[in-house]
């Protein structure tokens, strides 16, 4: 969740605040449908609907990453931490990827956790390239914002 001080999209503040929704939304999406399987270890049914959860969310975040990446005014440094930000996406969708073969190749009477292991796995390396892209991107903005004054 990058917090812009100048939304990258053309300079169109109200786009860059929907991208930025959108992105907020998808991650709170992957935050509940992992969270809840721990509540309720022995209903299979819920971690079914849970994984279509997780990959709506993935793709909410995804697609919400890849409007906010196009970013023609700004510098090549932006651009490249923007699209890193959708590598963190692409880690969502792996992850999401293994929950659905987890489940098949498993079974339902695996447990949650032989069940969620790559997912939850892959969800850390997506949440960590996010903190990292976000915390460079303000670094990023806060210097070109210094040199152009």
């Amino acid at each position: 969740m990058s917090s812009y001080s100048n939304p990258p999209i053309g300079g169109n503040e109200k786009k860059g605040k929907l991208v930025e929704g959108g992105a907020t939304f998808g991650l709170l999406l992957i935050c509940v449908s992992l969270v809840l399987p721990f509540f309720s270890p022995s209903d299979f049914t819920l971690v079914k609907v849970l994984k279509w959860v997780y990959s709506a969310g993935a793709l909410i975040y995804v697609i919400a990453r890849v409007i906010g990446a196009k970013a023609p005014g700004e510098s090549v440094r932006l651009r490249r931490l923007l699209r890193m930000e959708f590598w963190g996406g692409v880690a969502f969708m792996v992850a999401a990827a293994f929950w659905f073969y987890s489940e098949s190749h498993l079974g339902p009477y695996a447990g949650m956790l032989a069940l969620l292991r790559q997912t939850i796995l892959f969800t850390l390396v997506g949440a960590a390239l996010q903190v990292i892209a976000s915390w460079l991107i303000v670094s990023c903005q806060r210097k070109e914002k210094g040199a152009g004054k």
